[in-house]
Parts: structure tokens; sequence; C-alpha cells
């Protein structure tokens, strides 16, 4: 039984702008070019594509993108945790923090890059020898 919250990624796509869907697109295309086997679970109504080592939110997802009007957030789960050099992060939680992208230049910046490296080999060394099994990449969890 498919959990009806879950969706696609043309889901979020047909939620973003004209001019935010090339964004989007190249976002997901780079965090599956960095981590080919990641796990992606869609939130339409939260208009949110998250990606992870697993299908658990908090405890195996590193990086998300959540649609907005004018910009995209590449939210990070542990964000606060993050070397983050250049101080493109933003966000005051405990471990969340995000980047605001507007355009396809901005994601293609060494830090964006950076960040997206980082966030991948944390989860991976959180989560090391917790199943073993590798996951399949899906676009729903069932």
């Amino acid at each position: 039984m498919t959990d009806s919250s879950h969706g696609t990624f043309a889901d979020v796509l047909a939620t973003a702008s004209a001019t935010l869907r090339p964004l989007c697109e190249h976002l997901r295309a780079t965090i599956r070019e960095l981590h080919p086997e990641c796990v992606e679970v869609v939130w339409p109504r939260q208009r949110i594509a998250s990606f992870g080592v697993g299908p658990k939110k908090m405890t195996e997802h590193y990086c998300y993108l959540q649609v907005h009007a004018a910009h995209v957030n590449l939210g990070f789960y542990r964000g606060a945790e993050l070397p983050d050099r250049e101080r493109v992060l933003e966000g005051t939680g405990k471990a969340l923090r995000h980047v605001k992208l507007v355009d396809l230049q901005a994601a293609k910046l060494a830090p964006v890059l950076e960040l997206l490296r980082a966030a991948i080999a944390e989860r991976r060394r959180a989560t090391a020898g917790s199943n073993g099994a590798a996951r399949p990449r899906t676009g729903r969890v069932r």
C-alpha cells in the first residue's frame, strides 16, 4: 500500500514556477551524480523532495529541496554540523540549515557542492553498518 502523502519529483516540479524548474532539476541531478544510490522521498503538499541513504527522514536523509514562490531552499538536516567556510547556510535551528537559491548559476557554485558532499559523507558515516544492505533509489516509499 502506498502512502498517499508521498509522490514523485514531477509533483514537486509542478509546484515550481517555470524559472525555478531548471534549478530544481539541476539540484536533483547533482545530488544523484554525487550519490547515485540515493533514496528520494517526495512530499508534494509540502513542496519537498528529500534525499538520503535510506527512507527515514530524520535519521537517514541529509538534504531536501523545498520550492517557494521566488526561490528554492536546499536544506540540510544536519546543516549546523557541516563545514560552511563561505557562510552560505541560513537558519537558527538546532540542526537544520538551508541555502536559498534563486537561479541555476548559484546552484553550481563550489560552496553548494561542498555542502552536498559533506552532508552525504556525514550520513554515510553515521549510518554505516546499521543495515549493510544497499537500498534502492526510488521516488516513492511503499
